[in-house]
């Protein structure tokens, strides 16, 4: 078993010239469990250290598939009651004509709002992202001390990022494990540039109680799995 940073280096070496490996595990979970396996590391669900002070990740690299960070509604006086009211609309999951929002923002390009008429996007700066809409700036924003607060309550502790390319599908996918990288520290000026470059994403899930008053399904922060580990201040390939 692995117990330090260059155990980890040698025993990942070794598995990335083996070159291409069946997954031991078909779907999403496979190339974790994989790598896991290869490595020595016993597979649990508990967040925190899986050797030495390290948590191991893993992302296929030629892929789209997307995570969710965490979920945290606008931190905000007004807020989802205020984005429901002014750009949402009715919808037939529901027996009455209250609005809802769903969409998927991002700082790259407006976003058309079901068939509102309305475009929504997020705008940055140094303190803060915001919403925006055709009209400008809306005061519905996340601060980047409250962000701080969800990455780190999500993202505690160093990581290690392990990378593979991967071809086939279910019990027959295959993985090639070509890098690793070491990780930590909370960057909100690396969240502002993948958010203006697409690829942070905030899913707004804006519905409704059975009275009618707003509900929130978790206005979650997405970013591509392959792309998690460019979240952190500190990111050094060892691999």
């Amino acid at each position: 078993m692995i117990e330090t940073l260059d155990d980890f280096i040698r025993e990942y070496t070794i598995i990335k010239e083996q070159g291409w490996i069946t997954t031991h595990r078909s779907g999403p979970t496979g190339i974790g469990k994989t790598i896991e396996d290869l490595l020595g590391i016993e597979e649990n669900n508990i967040d925190g250290p899986d050797f030495g002070v390290y948590e191991l990740k893993s992302a296929r690299i030629n892929t789209t598939s997307m995570l969710t960070m965490f979920t945290r509604k606008p931190n905000s006086t007004i807020g989802n009651s205020y984005l429901r009211e002014k750009y949402g609309y009715a919808s037939d999951a529901y027996d009455n004509d209250r609005k809802v929002l769903h969409s998927t923002l991002t700082a790259e390009r407006f976003v058309p709002i079901s068939s509102t008429g309305h475009h929504l996007k997020l705008t940055c700066d140094e303190e803060k992202i915001s919403i925006e809409s055709e009209e400008g700036i809306e005061p519905v924003y996340w601060t980047k001390d409250f962000l701080q607060a969800a990455f780190e309550n999500k993202y505690k502790g160093e990581f290690v990022y392990a990378k593979a390319l991967c071809r086939g599908k279910g019990a027959n996918e295959e993985f090639h494990f070509t890098e690793a990288y070491q990780v930590s520290g909370f960057d909100f000026d690396a969240i502002i540039d993948l958010l203006e470059h697409g690829k942070i994403f905030v899913d707004l899930r804006i519905g409704q109680y059975p009275d009618g008053s707003t509900h929130d399904h978790g206005t979650g922060f997405r970013i591509r799995k392959s792309d998690e580990d460019l979240l952190f201040k500190v990111r050094n390939r060892i691999v």
